[in-house]
Formats: structure tokens, sequence, C-alpha cells
């Protein structure tokens, strides 16, 4: 069972022309992220850099298997726009 403090990051990379190709899977994704906000297992989420290169998603008190989950399911990773993406536990000081 995870501390229901713990927090972890789902980090996402981008393909190059993401802004481009986005468009049809955007909401969906974007619905993803309301949800589990509102469920209270995510607490932020964002893109990196300006153009976007990739995606930073915070869980608290998840499971890593379920932000696996979360991630295998997500739009953007179904479409092909993330060419990887990883779980790490965030050590808050």
């Amino acid at each position: 069972m995870v501390d229901p403090n713990q927090h972890h990051l789902l980090l996402y990379t981008y393909v190059e022309d993401i802004v481009a190709r986005r468009g049809p899977y955007r909401e969906a994704h974007l619905e993803r992220i309301r949800a589990e906000r509102d469920a209270g297992r995510l607490v932020m989420a964002g893109a990196l850099g300006n153009p976007p290169t990739g995606g930073a998603i915070v869980f608290r008190g998840v499971e890593p298997e379920l932000i696996e989950a979360f991630a295998a399911g997500d739009p953007y990773v179904e479409a092909g726009l993330v060419t990887s993406w990883r779980v790490e536990r965030w050590n808050l000081v």
C-alpha cells in the first residue's frame, strides 16, 4: 500500500510536432487528467517546454501500477504522440 502522501511523477517525452498533431486527441487526454484530479489521485499536470517537449503529471497516494495503466490508456500514448514515458517516485523535501 502506498502512503497517501507519497507522490509519483508520470513523465512523457513527446514527438517533435506534438502541437500540430495533438488536436484530435487533446480533449480526451485532458478529460482523463480532469477525472483523475476530481478523484483526488492527480495533483497537477502540464506540458514541459515551449514548444512542448514532454509532459509531467503528479499523482499522490497512488500505486505505480495504476499510474502505468493511466499512461497505457492515455489517448496521446495510444496515438503515438508520446515516444517514451516513465513513472518516478518523487521524494518531496
